[in-house]
């Protein structure tokens, strides 16, 4: 049996610039992966397989459908004789809430077979079934901080900023991220000619970057609270947190975070919310 970690991805930016012609939404992020988030096990055998626990596996859907074995799949049909298996599920991270929860799980997936089939994760194969299994996938193959860009399979070097101390916020609503993007309501073709996203220094330290972050911004934040209008008041709870730098959504919503500048500031702003919202996911986690 072998395992991985599926971390959550944290969209610490979202700049939305523009609808291609072929109706995808070109992007650039600067994403962190953080530690709280799935796990991943796998148990090498004949036949492909996929069981799902934890407190959040009722809201998975049908293990058939998941990105795991999609990911699986995709790798199966570019690596000829690959040895395959069971994996085994257990989700931790809310569903459908913006930190990539399923993306990391496939990514995760592919880590496990590249390592049991003597691939690396460069290799083309493993690679191109990151990109053919969903835009997120790729970024989270190498879970480090980096700017991603395009329909988010163009990926920027990794990034040094050392541990960034965050509280990350769910209550509880599931947002479709197709909903999100068609609220924009931008038609092929449009851009939004928004400011660009100010470049990120391979150098750049913890401190350099909140005062970059409070000049970026994510473009789906005003249509995801426009469906899930409880998103403000997380916004709220986060920005009210003594010791909080930033607060913001992460992807499309509906999970929330907040910066700090130390551990001790987060764990008591995660103890204060988690005791006035007991019905929200709340965790105080290290970006990276």
């Amino acid at each position: 049996m072998f395992t991985a970690r599926a971390p959550a991805k944290i969209n610490l930016t979202l700049h939305i610039l523009g609808r291609r012609a072929d109706g995808y939404h070109e992007l650039e992020s600067l994403v962190a992966f953080a530690g709280v988030g799935d796990l991943l096990s796998f148990e090498p055998g004949a036949e492909l397989a996929l069981t799902i626990a934890g407190p959040n596996a009722a809201g998975v859907g049908p293990a058939a459908d998941n990105l795991v074995l999609r990911a699986a799949r995709e790798l199966a049909d570019r690596v000829a004789g690959l040895q395959v298996g069971a994996f085994h599920l257990m989700k931790r991270l809310p569903v459908a809430s913006g930190i990539g929860g399923g993306s990391s799980d496939a990514a995760a997936a592919l880590r496990l077979l590249a390592a049991h089939n003597g691939l690396s994760i460069a290799d083309a194969p493993v690679a191109d079934a990151a990109r053919a299994t969903g835009a997120d996938v790729p970024v989270c193959l190498d879970p480090r901080a980096r700017m991603m860009s395009g329909l988010g399979e163009r990926l920027g070097e990794p990034l040094m900023p050392g541990p960034i101390f965050a509280v990350l916020v769910n209550p509880g609503v599931a947002v479709e991220t197709r909903a999100v993007f068609s609220r924009m309501g931008l038609q092929a073709g449009q851009s939004i000619g928004a400011a660009p996203h100010p470049v990120v220094a391979k150098s750049a330290d913890a401190a350099s970057l909140f005062g970059l972050l409070k000049k970026t911004r994510n473009d789906l934040e005003d249509a995801a609270c426009s469906i899930a209008p409880v998103i403000v008041d997380v916004l709220a709870v986060l920005s009210a947190a003594k010791g909080s730098r930033l607060a913001r959504m992460s992807g499309s919503g509906a999970t929330c975070f907040a910066l700090f500048e130390n551990c001790r500031q987060a764990a008591r702003a995660a103890r204060a919310i988690r005791r006035d919202h007991p019905g929200w996911w709340v965790k105080a986690t290290v970006l990276r």
